[in-house]
């Protein structure tokens, strides 16, 4: 299972939560709660890594998975 670490602050505009994946800076979205926040970053997450994923599979080369 890999950890990833994210940051979050609330915008002091809106009032809402902003997180972010600090590894995969494309991962970033936002909640009215810290806990809707960190809902959405999972799903966040999920996307980005499907989206490299696919991404990946059109190039040539071979692909690997390791374990971190």
């Amino acid at each position: 299972m890999m950890q990833l670490t994210v940051r979050m602050e609330k915008d002091p505009d809106t009032g809402w939560f902003v997180v972010q994946c600090v590894e995969l800076l494309a991962a970033i979205t936002q909640g009215k709660t810290e806990e809707e926040a960190m809902r959405n970053i999972r799903d966040a997450i999920g996307l980005v890594l499907e989206e490299n994923r696919g991404h990946a599979k059109k190039l040539d080369g071979r692909l690997t998975q390791i374990s971190i």
